[in-house]
């Protein structure tokens, strides 16, 4: 009686048939009321769909050469920065040259003073002005600029960043698989010998057996660091902590010192494989793995090509400007509303967890 009083009800009625038209018009619902021809030559286009999907897996390795052969382009001017960057060459008038916005406002004030006595007090001035060599801290600034790169730095790190001279992008061979090797150039420094740090990411432009149609272009599938032959003493992702142990028969005390894994920018050379064995990682290390790839993607598309523009500040404006267009889909560290946003890079990132253990035998931590 009670169902039969609740079916009469306008407003119920009403609810249940919006239920049921949309359950009735979903994609998948429509396809099932399809024919089987007609089912069989909805297949046939799949097919089609997977082999454009080889096609322009072809079209991404093309465009993996043109970037190899620009690379080349670019190299020279990179070089030239660097010169200019570490002081070896000084550049000429007609390379530094450069009129900004506020320079116009300037030199329309000037014109409007004696000439003469502007020159005396710039002369004076350039007497007394400091004239480092280069620009000292270029990409220790870069990286203090930068969240996603700023939020990695320990303070231990930041005299070590100060030795960087140079970050290049180098691509993988023709005939090679796809990949991108990062070269991170060091002054000598007291911290480790080597003179050059590097990253490498392997890269992949081939649809997935599995599910053809989730390709989107080259993914980086995997990376792997280098070995950082640091100087005694000089380990900053190390630190070393003292523990008592109590002997459980005797009730004496020793006190043990070990070394375990400590935040900083340089684990950024020991990262997070991904599984070649067949094994899934779990959600915690997926997304640590993610967070690595999208820093080397934004070292390899952003802060290379235009590091003066990050040294500035001008090009973090010009990414803080870019904002989503209605429709336009979040970057993936992006929260939805209501919750906490992550960005990659962050220090939990590539923190490693440390779970303490008694050593082994008769004795016990305190």
């Amino acid at each position: 009686k009670l169902t039969d009083q609740v079916m009469q009800n306008p407003q119920v009625l009403a609810a249940l048939q919006e239920r049921l038209d949309s359950v009735s018009h979903t994609p998948s619902s429509y396809i099932e009321t399809l024919p089987k021809a007609v089912k069989r030559r909805i297949n046939a286009l799949k097919q089609l769909q997977v082999k454009c999907a080889h096609i322009e897996a072809k079209f991404y390795e093309e465009v993996h050469d043109l970037e190899r052969k620009y690379a080349a382009l670019y190299q020279p001017l990179f070089d030239k920065r660097r010169e200019f960057i570490t002081g070896d060459v000084e550049p000429t008038d007609a390379e530094s040259e450069w009129h900004s916005e506020n320079e116009e406002e300037d030199k329309l004030a000037g014109d409007m003073k004696n000439k003469a006595v502007i020159a005396e007090k710039e002369a004076a001035a350039a007497a007394e002005e400091p004239n480092p060599k280069g620009i000292p801290e270029f990409w220790f600034t870069i990286f203090r600029n930068v969240d996603m790169l700023s939020e990695l730095v320990q303070e231990y790190d930041e005299p070590i960043l100060k030795h960087l001279q140079d970050i290049k992008v180098k691509f993988s061979d023709p005939g090679q698989p796809m990949s991108f090797v990062l070269e991170f150039h060091f002054e000598p420094n007291d911290y480790f010998t080597n003179s050059v740090l590097t990253k490498t990411y392997k890269m992949k432009s081939e649809p997935d057996k599995a599910d053809p149609f989730s390709f989107e272009g080259p993914e980086i599938v995997d990376c792997d660091g280098c070995t950082i032959d640091w100087k005694k003493g000089k380990n900053v992702t190390v630190k070393t902590i003292k523990k008592k142990q109590k002997h459980k028969g005797r009730g004496t005390v020793r006190t043990i010192t070990k070394q375990v894994p400590n935040d900083s920018f340089f684990n950024f050379f020991s990262p997070l494989r991904a599984s070649g064995d067949g094994e899934s990682l779990d959600e915690d290390s997926e997304f640590t793995l993610a967070s690595d790839f999208e820093i080397g993607h934004f070292f390899r598309e952003r802060i290379v090509p235009r590091a003066v523009l990050y040294f500035t500040g001008e090009a973090i404006e010009d990414d803080d400007n870019c904002a989503l267009e209605p429709g336009e889909e979040a970057w993936p560290w992006q929260g939805e509303e209501g919750e906490e946003e992550v960005r990659p890079g962050s220090r939990a990132t590539f923190a490693k967890t440390n779970k303490e253990t008694a050593d082994e035998g008769e004795w016990q931590s305190q």
